[in-house]
């Protein structure tokens, strides 16, 4: 049997040779002084019909030690004693580790969000993929799926944690989670990590609810302060369209042109399509699913005026440095921070005005069904698939009564009606505004 003392002594001869140790171990010393271990062994038959005379390297010494290459003999021996050939294992096994350092953790998860994205609104699916990109791919977006441990995952989660960001560090979560669940049926991995870790994250804060101002004496204000400050024409002209629509902050952003129907005719509408409306996959590959919003004079008026803007464009409110990419979700915020109200009033909030003005007047009048027509201008999402199956044209002769109701009653004093780029709005309780 081989010891150290005997491997160092071996020295380079002109021709190969072996020195034994036990069990078809032992070490090939070729005539440049290499040393390397190899095993012999016999499986199966080969193409005479005789016992197949079959060899195993396991590596060079010193790299693999003579303790390690009896371990690498006896696990061979184990896999013979089992049936098995160890050479064909060997290769089998290799080609697994070959094809787990292919299949990274960013190459996984970019496979999962390309076949998901569909169920998604584009600015979702971007959203979605930012986030690993910004707070995972730059850790351990290289290394394979199948290495990658809870305790790791928990550390990147912290630091966002640690960001202020509890409820991103969820969504973060639920989001790996979702890659190693994909990985699992794909057959790469066989475990999720990130399917406990919502218990180790520190508990989601209470939802809030978004800031408001649900008088119209106040919204009058609000588009007065805002629209005196000093901005681009193209933000106040959203603001002012987005208070009269009271669409959602993300389907004002994309509003192309070619959405818009018979702006110079009797019946103005905006189709809202229902791939940009909120909801799961179902909802937005709804037949007949888009959002159809009436729209009143004023907020005829205002699009006039911004088609001189960029009428020429796609987006009806591009960005300030990309026309092709929409308005920032910072920008009406922004506007209104500016205007003085910070943690008073968001852009969502008039949507939250319009429902609470417009039921109040509803119940006052004693025009029940308003409700329901307020909900479906809103395009609440509702509470079950039957509740959804209704005719999204619907009841549209009122909801464009409502609809310029609404516009009458938020715009009430302002003179001249319509807009005029440059000239000051007027409202008699509480002086110039100016766009």
């Amino acid at each position: 049997m081989l010891n150290d003392a005997k491997i160092k002594a071996a020295k380079a001869r002109e021709k190969d040779y072996r020195l034994s140790d036990s069990g078809q171990l032992y070490l090939q010393v070729s005539r440049a002084g290499g040393k390397h271990w190899r095993m012999n062994y016999t499986y199966g038959l080969n193409a005479k019909g005789k016992p197949a005379q079959k060899t195993l390297a396991f590596g060079s010494y010193p790299a693999v030690s003579l303790l390690d290459a009896r371990g690498k003999r006896d696990a061979a021996k184990a896999l013979l004693r089992d049936g098995k050939d160890p050479g064909i294992e060997r290769r089998v096994a290799a080609k697994a580790q070959a094809l787990a350092n292919d299949n990274t953790f960013e190459t996984v998860a970019r496979a999962w969000w390309g076949k998901t994205k569909v169920r998604w609104s584009a600015v979702h699916a971007q959203d979605v993929i930012d986030s690993l990109s910004e707070n995972i791919f730059d850790h351990i977006g290289d290394l394979p799926i199948t290495s990658i441990k809870a305790p790791k995952l928990l550390e990147l989660l912290t630091l966002v944690e640690d960001r202020g960001a509890i409820e991103t560090a969820h969504r973060i979560r639920a989001r790996l989670s979702s890659v190693f669940v994909y990985g699992i049926a794909a057959g790469i991995c066989d475990s999720d990590p990130a399917a406990s870790l919502g218990k180790a994250l520190k508990p989601k804060p209470r939802a809030k609810k978004q800031p408001a101002v649900t008088s119209l004496t106040g919204l009058r204000q609000i588009l007065i302060d805002a629209e005196g400050e000093r901005c681009r024409a193209i933000t106040k002209l959203a603001l002012r369209f987005h208070a009269l629509t009271a669409v959602r902050p993300g389907e004002l952003r994309f509003a192309r042109w070619d959405e818009i129907e018979n702006l110079y005719g009797p019946t103005p509408l905006w189709r809202i399509p229902a791939a940009r409306m909120k909801g799961d996959g179902d909802r937005k590959a709804e037949a007949d699913g888009d959002h159809l919003v009436p729209l009143a004079r004023q907020s005829v008026d205002v699009l006039k005026v911004l088609h001189t803007l960029t009428g020429d464009l796609d987006l009806m409110f591009p960005g300030e440095r990309h026309m092709h990419r929409p308005i920032s979700e910072n920008t009406l915020r922004a506007l209104l921070i500016r205007a003085g109200y910070h943690q008073r009033h968001v852009p969502h909030g008039f949507r939250a005005a319009f429902s609470t003005i417009m039921n109040e007047r509803a119940k006052a009048l004693g025009m029940v069904d308003d409700r329901a027509i307020i909900d479906l201008m809103l395009a609440h999402i509702p509470q079950n698939k039957v509740e959804g199956a209704y005719n999204r044209a619907s009841y549209m002769d009122r909801r464009r009564e409502l609809a310029q109701d609404w516009a009458d009653m938020l715009l009430e004093g302002f003179w001249p009606p319509e807009i005029h780029l440059g000239q000051p709005i007027r409202y008699a309780a509480t002086g110039p505004g100016r766009i």
